[in-house]
């Protein structure tokens, strides 16, 4: 097995799909000949040719407009938006017809799509460059989101959702393109062929959607977690000597609620970390959940640890930034309660 950084690992999910299936097109803003904005798609013009990967023009609405028309005649575009803080101007064509068109045509249409975008914050992208948009997608009936963590899930992760017959959301945490963060801002970045989890299997291979991964097991409390959260999550339980569980949800629908609820009831805590706002984040649906499926086993309320209800900050990043301290200080807090 090769090892990889995050964005290595998505190029090879395209590549391999491209060179698997003639379906597959590839197109977003800069994606052709400049590779994309990361670099996620170099090369890939060069090696399939302009019609199989190209350029768009900046008119968000009119990429993912033109990628649902191709998937609804039976092409798998794998489209990106330079940063999920752009989807809004598409944020219509999402919901109306890409998530309903299965459904309006009673089944005789689907929309095998992926929208790739880079989502979260930690590299000083400022309030338009830094945003978690999950939860507008999964509170949509027909999307599927997906938020790989490392090299080795995003290749898996992607192919599945290429492969997938309906919409997929496909966030990618850019302040993991190039290696696991912990939130210590202050510290040399880790690269990821110093980790295990850069080692990515050659050619097809595939993860299933909706199967979370427990990154280290537990008996204290369960922290459920997503993107570059896990590595903060298991760094606070590092630092405070508390024997956490970690789950890494890797698709938040479908939800993996199986392995979620069986490790709640084993811990009987559960600490919810998202970058995202807190009002209304994915972290609440994740709460509401574990409240209703394990109810008589939580010993303390469930406790939610998240970016402020403010746009992101430029000069104020880390205090905004869900780091170690305040989920280690959640984590303590829940033990004690």
């Amino acid at each position: 097995m090769a090892r990889m950084t995050m964005i290595e690992a998505i190029r090879d999910a395209m590549d391999v799909m491209m060179a698997r299936d003639e379906r597959v097109v590839v197109f977003g803003e800069d994606v052709g000949y400049f590779g994309g904005v990361f670099r996620c798609t170099a090369g890939l013009q060069q090696k399939y040719g302009k019609t199989r990967c190209f350029d768009a023009p900046i008119n968000e609405s009119g990429i993912v407009g033109t990628a649902i028309g191709m998937a609804s005649y039976g092409l798998r575009p794998c489209i990106e938006i330079q940063f999920a803080d752009y989807m809004y101007p598409a944020y219509d064509q999402i919901v109306s017809e890409a998530a309903r068109l299965r459904y309006r045509s009673n089944g005789e249409f689907t929309c095998p799509m992926v929208i790739r975008m880079p989502t979260g914050g930690g590299i000083f992208g400022g309030q338009t460059h830094s945003q978690s948009p999950e939860a507008l997608f999964t509170h949509v009936a027909g999307l599927k989101t997906v938020v790989p963590s490392n090299p080795r899930d995003a290749k898996g992760l992607l192919i599945a959702a290429i492969e997938d017959p309906d919409p997929v959301i496909f966030l990618e945490p850019k302040r993991l393109y190039n290696g696991p963060f912990d939130g210590h801002h202050d510290r040399p970045v880790t690269p990821w062929s110093k980790h295990d989890l850069s080692e990515v299997p050659n050619g097809h291979f595939s993860l299933p959607l909706g199967k979370a991964s427990i990154v280290r097991e537990g008996a204290a409390v369960t922290v459920l977690a997503y993107g570059t959260m896990v590595y903060v999550a298991q760094a606070a339980a590092a630092e405070t000597g508390i024997d956490a569980e970690i789950i890494d949800l890797r698709t938040l629908i479908p939800l993996d609620m199986e392995t979620i609820a069986a490790s709640v009831r084993k811990t009987g805590r559960c600490v919810v970390v998202h970058e995202a706002t807190l009002t209304s984040g994915f972290g609440a649906e994740l709460a509401g959940l574990v409240q209703e499926s394990c109810f008589f086993q939580l010993e303390a309320p469930v406790a939610r640890v998240t970016g402020w209800d403010t746009p992101y900050p430029h000069a104020q990043e880390w205090d905004y930034f869900p780091g170690p301290a305040r989920v280690g200080r959640a984590l303590v807090e829940t033990m004690e309660a």
